[in-house]
């Protein structure tokens, strides 16, 4: 019997890993394909500034979003960086429609659904889930982890009739490596890691194509971070997935992401694979994030020219004209204050066989060579 039981589990176990080979193949051939997933064109978010009680009038908006593009492809991770206040956040909470856009397009596969709304929303809810930034007050302390993670089977009853839905529920925290028999429990029970791992089981319970990760691990131990940075690559593979990735921290972005996009007061500054953006940055702004990533080397970090910024980041409610990095910049001219710099790839480099080809929003958009990636 116990024989019978455990070759039941190892075919079960090959079963899985052809799975996962399969759909990593499938995600690997799409993303050499070009297949964008998502789709998002001049995105805009701007939050109005009123003044008086009775008879309120708006004075002025924070430009929380102003104009950022960008492509998801299937089976990709595409991870967004930038000081705190730049609008990573802004733009996780308009992608899942948290937000509704001020102007701008999204496009999920190819359809618009900019101003999708009714059942039209929910279906593209379904498959464009989030993973928030705190992984306690995302979680309602009066539910159980069944409740919380089968919730979305209540909103979607197609997904899982309700006599499968605590064997689904199980197998889902299974998949995040939690033990079934935690189903019951509440979420004051559980450490930071943990109940990370069942927002990322219910993000998964839909089974979506799209997980938008807003700073997932910011609020945990540095242990516990490789741990789930870990966990999200394995489903990725085993399910497919693309993922969003938001974060401040730089390691951790370059550990999980095939591309990475630098923020900065609400616009993109620059946008290029991880080897291109940690190894060969050409926007100052991003010079100077990458000199301040601590180097585990003590002799390599001695060599490194550490770029400090002087002035705090203006108001998004004011930006500075033109380039708008420009008033902390140690490259800025009048030309700066005058022209928005276009995303594009420098013409530096335009016909160079080099990894600084890539789209920068700089006038004087070169490499440093004194920046040394971590």
């Amino acid at each position: 019997m116990r024989a019978d039981h455990s070759g039941r589990k190892e075919a079960r176990e090959e079963g899985q890993e052809a799975r996962r080979l399969l759909a990593r193949a499938h995600a690997e051939n799409a993303f050499a394909a070009g297949e964008a997933i998502l789709e998002v064109r001049d995105l805009v978010k701007h939050f109005p500034l009123t003044q008086g009680i009775l008879f309120k009038r708006q004075v002025g908006a924070v430009k929380a979003v102003d104009g950022v593009s960008f492509d998801l492809h299937k089976g990709e991770t595409l991870g967004i960086v930038g000081e705190s206040g730049c609008g990573k956040s802004t733009v996780a909470k308009l992608v899942t429609h948290l937000e509704e856009p001020t102007a701008g397009t999204i496009r999920y596969k190819g359809n618009d659904i900019t101003r999708a709304s009714g059942r039209a929303l929910k279906a593209v809810r379904r498959n464009i889930q989030m993973v928030f930034q705190d992984p306690y007050t995302s979680l309602n302390p009066r539910m159980t982890v069944g409740d919380i993670i089968g919730e979305p089977f209540d909103i979607h009853p197609e997904v899982a009739p309700k006599g499968d839905r605590r064997r689904k529920v199980q197998e889902l925290l299974d998949v995040v490596g939690l033990n079934p028999e935690y189903i019951n429990r509440y979420p004051h029970q559980f450490s930071g890691g943990q109940r990370q791992r069942i927002g990322i089981a219910r993000g998964l319970a839909l089974r979506p194509e799209i997980i938008v990760a807003d700073e997932p691990v910011s609020a945990l131990d540095v242990s516990v971070q490789a741990q789930v940075v870990n966990l999200m690559e394995r489903l990725q593979d085993e399910f497919g997935l693309s993922y969003m990735f938001i974060a401040h921290d730089l390691s951790v972005v370059r550990h999980i992401s095939d591309r990475v996009g630098v923020m900065y007061l609400g616009k993109l500054v620059e946008v290029g694979t991880e080897a291109e953006i940690y190894e060969h940055p050409t926007h100052p702004y991003t010079q100077a994030l990458l000199s301040a990533v601590p180097v585990p080397d003590p002799e390599a970090e001695g060599k490194r020219e550490r770029i400090v910024l002087e002035g705090d980041v203006p108001s998004p409610a004011n930006p500075p004209s033109g380039c708008r990095f420009r008033t902390r910049c140690w490259k800025a001219e009048q030309r700066c204050a005058d022209e928005v710099p276009l995303l594009a790839v420098p013409s530096l480099y335009e016909k160079a066989d080099s990894g600084a080809a890539h789209p920068s929003a700089c006038h004087f958009a070169e490499e440093r060579s004194a920046v040394v990636a971590a």
